[in-house]
């Protein structure tokens, strides 16, 4: 059987869609936990969106003409981003997930992105040792938290939609934090209208993309990035993805009536510093 790497395409997008939901639900049902992904239809949506976007890099795999599986490398900004990566289940197990990982590597090292990152599921020790055996470093704990809107605001801390003119201040603050900004990804939010700002004695100290699954946040302070929790309306897909290591701010969170759905790894390979702040990851990173 011949092993066929290339690149995706929109007509992938079903194909794909079902194998991601298919991997997911299978090895989350088999450790006792939900699926990160609530169905066939969703996945084939984020898939379309995916292939459409010029900001990811996308692979198919295909064994003897049939789509076997697939990885993302999302490109939006200066650290690159993977997944997600799947597999069909029928065919797992048999290096096929290593050669996607080393494709979008490889796709990384090309552009010279200055890091790559992902996060993986707790449970799963295979994916684990994938990453870990390719390189990449161990470097958080992170809750994925979910449940009812918190409410209420955080005395001094002005929580209001972002603007086109926030985006020089927002990026800075990136910067500031974890050495590089995420540009790309909020160009994205602000054009969705899900981008929000905290502001705090008259100037940007946080932002968020959005508080869910697929967006991040970034804080001067942990009660930068509490006050946009608590602003929230709802926490999209399986929640808001909370640093473990952050205790303040995890505590608050199960304190207000969020519950752990699961725990991830971040894991990154190339730049890399201690965050410098208050920070929530995607499931990207």
């Amino acid at each position: 059987m011949d092993l066929v790497l290339r690149p995706g395409r929109a007509e992938d997008a079903q194909d794909c869609g079902r194998i991601c939901f298919e991997a997911f639900d299978g090895i989350a049902r088999g450790h006792g936990f939900r699926s990160d992904m609530p169905g066939v239809e969703p996945a084939t949506e984020m898939f379309r969106m995916v292939f459409d976007h010029p900001g990811f890099y996308t692979v198919v795999a295909e064994l003897d003409g049939r789509i076997v599986g697939s990885n993302c490398l999302d490109e939006r900004s200066p650290v690159a981003g993977v997944g997600p990566i799947t597999v069909d289940p029928a065919v797992q197990n048999g290096g096929i997930g290593r050669r996607l990982m080393l494709d979008v590597m490889q796709r990384a090292a090309e552009r010279q992105a200055p890091g790559i990152r992902l996060l993986q599921s707790g449970y799963h020790c295979r994916s684990f040792a994938l990453y870990a055996g390719l390189g990449f470093e161990f470097r958080e704990t992170v809750a994925c938290l979910q449940g009812p809107p918190i409410g209420g605001a955080v005395p001094g801390y002005e929580v209001r939609a972002a603007t086109d003119a926030d985006l020089a201040a927002c990026n800075d603050l990136c910067r500031r934090v974890h050495g590089a900004d995420r540009g790309g990804e909020l160009v994205d939010a602000l054009k969705a209208g899900t981008a929000r700002v905290t502001e705090h004695g008259g100037r940007i100290t946080g932002y968020a993309t959005d508080l869910s699954f697929f967006a991040h946040a970034v804080g001067e302070t942990t009660e930068d990035v509490r006050a946009l929790i608590a602003a929230a309306p709802a926490f999209g897909g399986p929640g808001i993805l909370v640093p473990a290591g952050n205790s303040a701010l995890l505590q608050w969170c199960l304190g207000n009536g969020l519950k752990v759905q699961q725990l991830m790894s971040l894991m990154t390979i190339g730049l890399y510093s201690e965050p410098a702040g208050a920070y929530l990851p995607s499931i990207l990173y």
